[in-house]
């Protein structure tokens, strides 16, 4: 049994009934993801792929944001694609929005499922729950054209919140095996000078967040 197949039945498990009110909890506290979107500034008739697409609820609000786009997404749990494919056909962008069940730690996986590179590449909320997370990031890097754009949002570190709060919401996120990445920001500085990209990084509401973009020169 491969480290995909074990992170595949751990999400199953984890989202096989959550994913039912999934949308309707995180709101309150996957805070970024409409910053995300909203920063993704998608070329006319570009191509966006999400690894890691859960719900599929970021690809909906993308595909009302960017109506000349087209849409991908890859996740490793077939019980949220299943949630997926019914949000986004209710949704009305079947015609636009690609899903496929895949490892995003694993490049090949992309390969064959919609253009040969994409404008734009996203992570929402879940390089802190992949656990081959910097191969997950050289997915998206494989996978992006020329002058493309790799954007992220995740738990950040807490600096500027109380410390209580800090250890009350890591053991939380523990029990769902989620791991902020305290090198996250080192991580794709690396990448930024192998891949000559240029890397933005900040905070966002006191570092509960950070917001990442590598952009290809």
């Amino acid at each position: 049994m491969t480290a995909g197949t074990d992170t595949a039945g751990l999400m199953d498990a984890i989202y096989q009934n959550q994913r039912y009110f999934y949308d309707l909890t995180r709101k309150y506290y996957l805070l970024g993801r409409d910053h995300l979107i909203n920063q993704l500034d998608v070329p006319e008739g570009g191509t966006v792929l999400e690894l890691g697409c859960g719900t599929g609820r970021n690809l909906i609000a993308a595909a009302k944001r960017y109506p000349s786009a087209q849409f991908f997404g890859l996740d490793i749990s077939d019980q949220m694609l299943a949630t997926a494919r019914k949000n986004i056909e209710k949704a009305g962008y079947s015609n636009r929005i690609k899903l496929i069940q895949g490892d995003a730690s694993n490049a090949p996986a992309v390969s064959g499922f919609g253009p040969d590179a994409y404008s734009r590449v996203f992570y929402s909320y879940t390089l802190s729950m992949m656990p081959i997370w910097r191969e997950a990031l050289q997915t998206g890097l494989a996978n992006l054209s020329g002058e493309g754009k790799i954007s992220i949002v995740d738990f950040g570190q807490q600096e500027r919140l109380p410390s209580w709060f800090r250890g009350l919401l890591f053991k939380w996120l523990n029990g769902f095996h989620v791991t902020p990445r305290a090198d996250l920001q080192s991580e794709l500085s690396s990448l930024a000078e192998v891949h000559s990209a240029d890397l933005k990084f900040a905070p966002l509401y006191r570092g509960y967040a950070v917001y990442a973009e590598l952009r290809r020169r």
